[in-house]
């Protein structure tokens, strides 16, 4: 486990500079293998419709954070997105979140 944890690391770490490099606000986890990300300064009505733009104009996918709350409304500024990839998965994710920021 002392190995998966440590490529966990690196992987977190990887995603996290990736997302604060598109302009996202990330809470770093201390045990998960996701990221929640605020996703307030993109400008969208709520977390659906930006996923929903994630994955037809950019080519990523995220989870809305709303469904992670007793009260959808807590979490329609958060969206979820999970690092055990391959880090040419994680590569081609940078290349296109880029195109948040044009």
């Amino acid at each position: 486990y002392t190995d998966l944890a440590a490529k966990y690391r690196e992987r977190r770490d990887m995603l996290m500079h990736i997302l604060d490099d598109a302009g996202f606000r990330c809470f770093r986890p201390q045990g998960a293998y996701y990221i929640m990300a605020d996703i307030s300064g993109f400008g969208f009505a709520d977390d659906t419709a930006f996923a929903r733009h994630l994955v037809e104009h950019v080519g990523v996918a995220a989870v809305p954070g709303s469904c992670f709350f007793s009260d959808p409304r807590d979490g329609s500024h958060l969206i979820r997105f999970c690092f055990p990839k391959k880090y040419e998965t994680l590569s081609a994710a940078a290349d296109r979140l880029r195109k948040l920021n044009k």
